[in-house]
């Protein structure tokens, strides 16, 4: 498997992350919600992959992936993610942690990362940074519609052959 320069990658992920700070700051200021706190967010509740919009370079769909956004009492959120693979076996992933960019460990499935780091900086964008082994895995930012119907997953990562990709996936709110 091939990764990334921890160092540049870091440096540029910091300086995303900064960037969204001030732009999580400049909202902070116009809306009066902390974007460390608990902010009224549209991905709060259950969201689920729509199969017909996958990406032509993904290879062999799951049956069923399923994202679940909850805020618990501490403060903290927790993200659950089920995949359902053809043959109805179910990946079971799990993070609580705080919005603000900082480290929380994983549990449950563990093949695709063992930690994350998730930062909310507006309401309707979510910047997750996903690492196995210490190292980095994939980023992934989602971004939620105006009308809080939909949700799209950008995911980055580097294929086998060590080249960089994104592919979006879109998902859909279920009630």
């Amino acid at each position: 498997m091939f990764y990334l320069p921890v160092r540049p990658l870091a440096l540029l992920l910091s300086a995303a992350m900064s960037v969204a700070a001030l732009h999580g700051e400049a909202m902070a200021q116009a809306t009066g919600v902390s974007p460390q706190g608990v902010p009224p967010s549209s991905f709060l509740g259950r969201w689920e992959l729509d199969l017909t919009r996958m990406p032509d370079s993904y290879g062999p769909p799951p049956k069923r992936v399923v994202y679940d956004f909850q805020v618990l009492a501490s403060g903290k959120w927790r993200t659950t993610i089920d995949i359902t693979a053809p043959n109805d076996s179910v990946r079971h992933m799990m993070v609580e942690y705080r919005p603000d960019g900082t480290f929380a460990p994983g549990g449950g499935d563990t093949s695709e990362a063992d930690s994350a780091a998730i930062m909310v900086p507006t309401p309707n964008v979510l910047v997750m940074n996903l690492a196995k082994n210490k190292r980095l895995g994939s980023v992934r930012v989602y971004t939620v519609s105006a009308d809080g119907k939909e949700m799209i997953e950008s995911a980055a990562a580097i294929n086998p052959l060590g080249e960089p990709f994104v592919r979006n996936f879109h998902y859909k709110r279920v009630p």
